[in-house]
């Protein structure tokens, strides 16, 4: 489905440097000119591009005319203005696909921005996607019909999981799955202190902690039983386990990663 496919990132800071990254490491892009990314400055195209190992460029327009995929990773409340500079100037008239990762951007808003019936696909992937571990999720446009949906989730399967959702959920899972990694890095981090205060040296109080939240997670995903089921098996009866669950309960652990998934999701729908 990919053969022959060009890609232009629009848009190559935090998360286009991370899909680009893991779309380089997989198979269906990694032919040589198959990709080119652009930045908003000039110094920063020479560094990247040696690091990416593609052209970059601060030209949107010329990107998105000799691509037949635009991946738009530009700034939320740059996405719809690009969207019409490009309409514009001509680079949309082949119509491309674009698939778009500006949180809180909706299609209709990159659609009406382009001003034609241009096959839009909105994306919400995370930076786990770098390593190829993210979570992708997409939704379609009023224009992009299955073959489209097929060739976003063709580019951006080999970067982690992929879930397809309707649109109305894509703040949720911005606040969930897109804003949930920093989430984590702070449980990792508060854990790997706790067994550097019962005396473990740092490095390795983080390394465990690490491999415990990695462990954790795909025992979800590959048993599929849930994760209440799965903690009940570490709480033996008057064992240190269910202890120290009760003294996380005293801190209100749940409630306030939940409430950070709704604050996320709430900021969210803001940003377009």
């Amino acid at each position: 489905m990919l053969n022959e496919r060009k890609l232009a990132i629009l848009g190559l800071g935090t998360m286009g440097q991370a899909l680009a990254r893991g779309l380089m490491q997989g198979d269906g892009l990694s032919q040589p000119g198959a990709i080119r990314g652009t930045v908003k400055h000039a110094e920063k195209t020479a560094a990247l591009a040696a690091e990416c190992e593609f052209d970059v460029g601060t030209d949107n327009a010329e990107a998105a005319r000799s691509s037949d995929v635009l991946l738009l990773c530009t700034k939320p409340k740059s996405a719809a203005a690009v969207m019409a500079q490009l309409a514009e100037s001509g680079a949309l008239d082949h119509n491309p696909l674009v698939i778009s990762v500006a949180a809180g951007v909706s299609t209709a808003t990159l659609e009406a921005a382009a001003g034609r019936s241009l096959p839009v696909v909105r994306a919400m992937p995370n930076t786990p996607c770098r390593i190829n571990q993210g979570m992708t999720v997409l939704s379609a446009g009023a224009h992009a019909g299955p073959e489209d949906l097929a060739t976003a989730e063709a580019i951006v399967s080999p970067l982690g999981r992929v879930v397809r959702l309707d649109e109305e959920h894509m703040d949720a899972v911005t606040g969930l799955s897109a804003s949930g990694p920093a989430f984590i890095y702070v449980v990792i981090e508060a854990l790997a202190e706790g067994g550097v205060m019962v005396g473990l040296p740092r490095k390795v109080a983080t390394e465990l902690a690490a491999q415990c939240v990695q462990g954790a997670a795909r025992m979800v995903l590959e048993t599929g039983r849930h994760p209440a089921d799965l903690k009940d098996e570490v709480t033996t009866p008057a064992g240190c386990t269910i202890s120290a669950l009760l003294a996380l309960e005293d801190g209100k652990l749940r409630s306030v990663l939940a409430r950070g998934v709704q604050e996320a999701a709430r900021a969210a729908g803001e940003l377009g």
